[in-house]
């Protein structure tokens, strides 16, 4: 027998200096911030529902579970077997477990389904949406646009009462099957195409009527979507030119008789982040598709859709800045430099209590919008708050996110730059709601036309500013100079993206003023309005108390 060495023990492979696992962490209830602005804008009737899926999203295995959705990325078959033509997207078992998980705390449903008289679904919402993010972001891209389906579809009633029940349900059916035939619904959308991008007016898709035409008639579509967000849906709004102009449709993937519908998927988009989610080219080939609401005023009809994905563009982008926050708090927690943890390097402790600055304006600002658009369900002045906040919002916050990520990463050392730590994941999901439902340049021109033909959103602004007015000085004086940027209409295009900007700051401020402890509200202050930052996160005024930040933010007391 021949003679075996004994297996050499290798001192090097000590693991010290490493921190734990990030996983499992309760989301909910180690957030303060999050809790506290659910109660305060109206949703404290969620904190169960909440508190459940803030320990579930943070579990071991639902961070597994994101971790495996984007590693296996869906994949097109656009033929069976035998040839057949089926384009069909199929998903890693993690992905239908996620989106399960959503459904069943109804995710999609709760700002629609909540009690009668209680207040605060959308913010219900909106939170869950942002404990769900830290998980996994790509899900809530379906999620989202179920969601936002619901005032659109309701545009046209008894489409809406056929497909209600469906999409509300708190059951995920990711089975390709009639409608009829599954105990849950999904919608996406399909708006873009090549040659318009933005401007959807450019639009060269055309609908025809298959007899009578009119609101809730059945049209045959023909044309090429450069851009359908979650293509395995079940139904997909989209926009078509009739001979009266752009028109919006539901367009079902299967048709009322049970056979397919003409709809077909020509490619995946390989896209830089939210890879568990499929994105994807298709075409409508005679597809057949109902009209919502009046031809040539799809533009009208689509707007409810999109005003609501606004708003979870917002909440996805500030879940995603809570995500890095908390990870850079986590690592720099455990590891050690020079003699003492990262967490308590005088350089370091600046440039996480500044991240933890941003993350809590955001959430503070997100959480203040959804409850305008529950507002704005009877008070036509939220509504008009809601309409002009929401693109605000999603401006800075989406925009911001990006750069706070990067910083957050960077925390982590090279241990950053690796896959198996999650923030490339974050990073690279970062830019995404930025671009999402308008880019920078749409969202301030928006902006601008609202202020200028909307009195009411305009002064429903001007009310929500002048709440803190007298708070501070420092704000009272960004006001007024945000104010006087109004003076020249014939340049106010050219200054469309700082007055955005100056107003976010205005709006977070004053939320932070009222609300957040003195030692926060100060900090931002000092930092973002009264010029004592620098260019990059970690350039607080030295008389900021990073520690008490510090300890808001890691959910300490």
């Amino acid at each position: 027998m021949a003679h075996r060495a004994p297996v050499a023990e290798f001192a090097t492979h000590s693991v010290t200096n490493q921190p734990p696992d990030f996983a499992p962490r309760d989301l909910w209830r180690t957030d303060p911030v999050l809790r506290e602005a659910v109660r305060r804008e109206g949703a404290d009737w969620a904190d169960g529902a909440l508190a459940a899926l803030g320990a579930e999203a943070g579990s071991e295995r639902v961070m597994e579970l994101g971790d495996l959705a984007n590693r296996n990325p869906p994949q097109l078959r656009i033929f069976d077997r035998v040839g057949r033509r089926i384009g069909e997207v199929e998903f890693h078992p993690a992905y239908h477990e996620l989106m399960a998980l959503a459904f069943r705390h109804r995710i999609h449903a709760v700002a629609w389904t909540r009690d009668s008289g209680q207040r605060g679904g959308h913010v219900a919402h909106a939170a869950m949406g942002y404990l769900l993010t830290q998980a996994e972001a790509g899900v809530l891209c379906p999620v989202a646009m179920t969601y936002a389906a619901v005032p659109a579809l309701r545009r046209q009633p008894e489409v809406a009462e056929a497909w209600l029940p469906g999409i509300l349900s708190d059951r995920y059916d990711p089975r390709f099957l009639p409608p009829g035939e599954k105990t849950g619904l999904t919608v996406g959308m399909a708006m873009t195409e090549k040659q318009g991008g933005s401007d959807v007016r450019a639009n060269s898709t055309v609908a025809k009527a298959l007899g009578d035409a009119g609101p809730g008639r059945a049209y045959a579509l023909t044309g090429h979507k450069w851009f359908c967000s979650a293509p395995m849906s079940d139904a997909f709004l989209t926009l078509a030119q009739t001979e009266r102009g752009l028109s919006c449709f539901l367009v079902p993937r299967w048709r009322p008789d049970g056979t397919r519908n003409a709809f077909q998927l020509q490619r995946l988009k390989d896209k830089l982040g939210n890879r568990s989610n499929a994105s994807a080219e298709i075409e409508y080939d005679g597809a057949w598709a109902i009209l919502i609401g009046e031809e040539g005023r799809g533009v009208l009809g689509i707007i409810e859709m999109v005003h609501h994905t606004r708003l979870d563009c917002g909440f996805a982008a500030a879940g995603l800045m809570r995500a890095a926050v908390s990870r850079a708090l986590h690592h720099t927690a455990h590891r050690s430099a020079f003699g003492r943890l990262l967490v308590e390097q005088p350089l370091m402790r600046p440039v996480l209590a500044d991240l933890a600055l941003e993350s809590e304006a955001a959430t503070a600002l997100v959480l203040r919008v959804a409850r305008a658009f529950d507002e704005g369900e009877t008070d036509p002045a939220a509504r008009a708050f809601a309409r002009l906040a929401v693109a605000i919002m999603k401006y800075w916050v989406t925009k911001r996110c990006p750069a706070l990520v990067y910083e957050a990463l960077e925390c982590h050392g090279g241990n950053g730059y690796v896959e198996d730590g999650g923030m490339p994941r974050l990073y690279r999901e970062a830019p995404l709601n930025a671009i999402w439902e308008g880019s920078g340049n749409v969202i301030a021109l928006d902006v601008l036309r609202t202020l200028q033909r909307e009195p009411a959103a305009r002064a429903a602004l001007e009310a929500e500013l002048d709440s803190a007015c007298g708070l501070d000085g420092r704000l009272d004086g960004w006001v007024r100079s945000t104010r006087a940027l109004f003076a020249d209409p014939a340049t106010l295009e050219l200054h469309a993206r700082r007055l955005v900007e100056r107003l976010a700051l205005a709006l977070q401020a004053g939320l932070l003023l009222r609300h957040a402890p003195s030692v926060v509200a100060e900090a931002f202050c000092a930092s973002r309005l009264d010029g004592h930052w620098g260019l990059c996160f970690g350039t607080l005024p030295p008389s900021v108390d990073s520690g008490a930040i510090l300890a808001r933010a890691a959910g300490e007391g």
